[in-house]
């Protein structure tokens, strides 16, 4: 359970038990739990687009992408605006890129990032709402972070908490976590594309960048999620 509360603590901002002894050596350890912690942001959001919802659909969706943002401490848009700022300035330099990636500093090519990123999660929100698909939301957060399990295996740019994550992964929780995950999905078998895109995005990093970052871990997760809501809008209309 002390991997599950470190996890919890790193990728959120719920309250969990407090341990006596942290030793931060011990986080990268618990990136094995990612997936679950995942699920359980998942079932918080579920939980939110419903009650919203029953008032109307945008609120729904505007409460349900304040408490996504709250929830994860902006850490993955973070990381978003971050790979857009170093992508837009590096003009295909590794080294540019990776000394954009590093300056704290917010750029335009962040800023609009962050605004198209929200702007996307809201509507599909609403759309999903307007459905009446609020539990299929209960696996996306859980897929993204599955991916982050799959990703951290790649070449690492810069010493960082990435590296020190990819250390820690194995191929058995990988597939293991995948199994379960194709296995909740049953029902919602447009789910079972997610993979696609989890794969698409490490080719993204291979094959573009060389290799991955704890910035291109958290833009990976955003682009996942928001990919994967469009999948079930689409999946939506189709079967309308």
């Amino acid at each position: 359970m002390r991997g599950l509360i470190l996890a919890i603590q790193f990728l959120t901002r719920l309250p969990t038990p407090q341990l006596r002894e942290l030793d931060l050596a011990q986080l990268p350890r618990s990136a094995h739990w990612f997936p679950l912690v995942g699920m359980l942001i998942g079932l918080l959001l579920a939980a939110t687009l419903w009650l919203g919802s029953r008032i109307d659909p945008w609120l729904g969706a505007l409460l349900t992408l304040l408490l996504w943002v709250w929830i994860t401490g902006a850490l993955h848009l973070d990381g978003l605006a971050d790979m857009s700022d170093a992508l837009g300035a590096a003009h295909r330099d590794r080294d540019r890129f990776l000394a954009v990636l590093a300056d704290p500093h917010l750029g335009t090519f962040g800023v609009v990032s962050l605004v198209l990123q929200l702007a996307c999660k809201l509507v599909l929100l609403m759309l999903l709402a307007r459905g009446g698909q609020y539990w299929v939301l209960l696996l996306i957060p859980a897929w993204a972070r599955w991916g982050v399990l799959v990703w951290a295996r790649l070449p690492t740019l810069k010493p960082g908490m990435g590296q020190r994550f990819g250390g820690q992964v194995t191929q058995p929780s990988i597939w293991i976590w995948g199994a379960l995950l194709m296995a909740c999905s049953v029902g919602v078998p447009v789910l079972w594309c997610v993979p696609l895109l989890v794969f698409a995005w490490r080719e993204f990093l291979l094959r573009r960048l060389g290799g991955m970052t704890g910035d291109l871990l958290g833009a990976g997760i955003e682009v996942v999620e928001s990919l994967a809501l469009l999948l079930l809008i689409v999946q939506t209309h189709i079967n309308v």
